[in-house]
This record gives structure tokens, C-alpha cells and sequence, in this order.
């Protein structure tokens, strides 16, 4: 249930709605400032009673019933874009914002001209797995504590804030002292205690769209986060299974504008899990920046036939430049044709 204010409506009458929702049990406000009004959404369970109840306070425009089992990250609660803020990188406005890295963390070297790379050719994020989780249990894990500790060296030869995934509970402290953006895996989408324990550190979240999930449970994750407390959620297409074999996973482009209906969460795109070639990486990324994605996930390596992890997905950085090229034309031709009316 949402309660949209009047234009006219004051703070008082305001906080005299959200002590109402307060004073039931199991009953939280969460008040958003919209450019045109103001609403205050109700989360719990919601009795019969308290839509009528709130419509005949003051100040008080209408209430809406959200249809939809998430709210907070429903267009109907937020009908405004919402914008992420990576230190000063804005995910969510009208430039995508490319993040690219390694895999996995291998050494120095690997991730400094990495770092470099990736920030001289129009990158804005750096992405690299410390701990990675692998199909086979014989498969690179990731070094753990010292790839977080490298990557934290490749920010400060470079400035470029972090983003790297966290696998449990209890390493979402660690990881978030060497990080700017927590990311949960494909695998983790529905592991509900991590996305529990993300959205109680106000810190920028990614999550990831599971291998067979659908919209919803996926919208239902970042519901997870946001009912803990943090706003901060980015959503990200990384392909799901389907029968074809050929790519690694299908990447489903028409997630882009669906969830950009359906939710104000920023979304981005990740053409290198999704196609697992690095030829398909560029063609996928840009048909991701066609259908709107507010960025792009890409992995990118020195030397991809030596990497310990994804070397077939990954693109070098004369590769990974040529790309940057090409999002920037099609982003530019994009800003210049009418967008359709909603």
C-alpha cells in the first residue's frame, strides 16, 4: 500500500501519517521525496482497515494498493528513476557506466594494467572476483583476503571505485571495507540470509539475475535488500538457461525494458557471462545499450589464454577499447531519437 500526499500537504501532516502506520503492529513508513509528490509506502502486512483509515487523514491525496508482492522496488511505490551513486559515479542517468576487470583477481601486475587499462578506455567501475564460486570444486576459487587487498592497490593507482562479489553473511564486512559495490552472484540470488546482510550496510548493491529465475523472484531479491534498509540496489542481466548450448547462457536483452517498466531500479547489462565468447561479448553489450541498460558488466585481461578463470569470455584491452568506442556512438545516436511515450 502506498499513501500519496497532496502537493499542498505539510510535515506535520505528514509525520501524523507515518505515527499512524507505526502504531501497528508490524507496520514501517518509508517516505519518498518525488519530484512531483510525496508518498509514503506501508510495509508489512496490511489490514483491511488501514487503507480507509489513512484516507481520511489530512493532507492525504488518495491510497494505492501495490499489486505487485514487491513494493519497494515497485514502479508504483517509486515511479521516479532511481540513481545510484558509486562514490561520485552516477548508475541510473543517462550515461550507461561501464564496469570491466578481471574475472578473478590473479597478482599485481594482472590487476594494476588491468585498472589502468579499463580507466584510460572510458571505464568508471572496476570489477574483479576475490571470491569466486565455481562450478567445480577443483576450479581457481579466488585468493580471498589478498585479491581484496589487490584490488584495493589497483584503486589507489587509479581512483576507480570497486565492485566484487560476496559469497556469505559472514564475509560482507570484510569485503565491504575493500569494496564501493557488493555484488551477489547469479547463484546467491535467493541465498536470502546474504541479501539480509547486504541491505543492512547502506553500501551500493548489485544483484544478479539467478540462472532460472524469473522477473519477479528476481524483483523479489532486491526486495530483500531494500526491506533491510538499503535503497541502494542495481539490477543486472546476466543471461539465464535455456536448451541452447552454443553460448554459455542465454541473455534474455528484453529483461532491460521489462524491468525498467516494472521497477525504478537502475539496470545493467553483462554480456561476457551470458555469451561466454569474447567475439559475442561486443555485439550483446551494444544491443544492451540499445534496449536502455544503464551500463554494462564486462570482463576484461591482460592476457585472456592465460587467465585462471573466464579467458575465453574476456576481452583484451585493445578489444575492450574498440568496445567503449562503439557504446559511446550508440548511446550518442540514442540521445538523439524520441523516446516512445509509456
Amino acid at each position: 500500500m502506498i499513501v500519496v500526499m497532496s502537493k499542498d500537504s505539510t510535515p506535520e501532516q505528514l509525520a501524523v501519517v507515518e505515527s499512524r502506520i507505526e502504531n501497528r503492529p508490524g507496520l514501517s513508513p518509508q517516505v519518498f521525496q518525488g519530484i512531483e509528490r510525496v508518498v509514503v509506502g506501508v510495509l508489512g502486512s496490511i489490514p483491511p482497515d488501514l487503507g480507509d483509515e489513512m484516507a481520511l487523514l489530512p493532507g492525504v491525496m488518495e491510497v494505492v494498493r501495490i499489486s505487485k508482492p514487491y513494493k519497494m522496488a515497485s514502479r508504483e511505490f517509486h515511479p521516479d528513476n532511481s540513481i545510484v551513486m558509486i562514490g561520485d559515479v552516477a548508475v541510473g542517468g543517462p550515461d550507461p557506466v561501464v564496469m570491466a576487470g578481471p574475472c578473478s583477481v590473479e597478482d599485481e601486475e594482472q590487476m594494476v594494467s588491468t585498472a589502468q587499462a579499463v580507466k584510460a578506455s572510458g571505464a568508471k567501475v572496476l570489477r574483479g572476483g576475490a571470491f569466486k564460486p565455481r562450478t567445480s570444486p577443483y576450479s581457481f576459487r579466488g585468493m580471498g583476503l589478498d585479491g581484496l587487498k589487490l584490488l584495493n592497490l589497483a584503486k589507489q593507482e587509479t581512483g576507480l571505485p570497486i565492485i566484487t562479489e560476496v559469497m556469505t553473511p559472514g564475509d560482507v564486512d570484510t569485503v565491504a571495507r575493500y569494496s564501493d559495490v557488493l555484488q551477489v552472484g547469479a547463484r546467491n540470488m535467493q541465498n536470502y540470509n546474504l541479501l539480509d546482510a547486504v541491505g543492512e550496510t547502506r553500501m551500493p548493491v548489485m544483484v544478479k539475475r539467478g540462472l532460472a529465475a524469473s522477473y519477479e523472484e528476481w524483483l523479489l531479491a532486491a526486495e530483500y535488500v531494500m526491506a533491510g534498509g538499503n535503497t541502494n540496489v542495481i539490477l543486472c542481466e546476466r543471461g539465464i538457461r535455456s536448451f541452447e548450448s552454443f553460448t554459455r547462457f542465454t541473455m534474455d536483452v528484453a529483461a532491460i525494458p521489462v524491468i525498467k517498466r516494472l521497477s525504478h531500479l537502475p539496470i545493467v547489462g553483462d554480456p561476457s557471462h551470458s555469451t561466454g565468447h569474447w567475439y559475442l561479448v561486443t555485439p550483446v553489450a551494444l544491443s544492451a545499450i540499445a534496449a536502455g541498460a544503464h551500463g554494462l558488466l564486462i570482463e576484461v585481461h591482460p592476457n585472456p589464454d592465460l587467465a585462471k578463470c573466464d579467458g575465453p569470455q574476456s576481452l583484451t584491452f585493445e578489444n575492450f577499447d574498440l568496445l567503449m568506442n562503439q557504446v559511446r556512438a550508440v548511446n550518442s545516436s540514442l540521445s538523439s531519437v524520441p523516446v516512445a511515450a509509456s
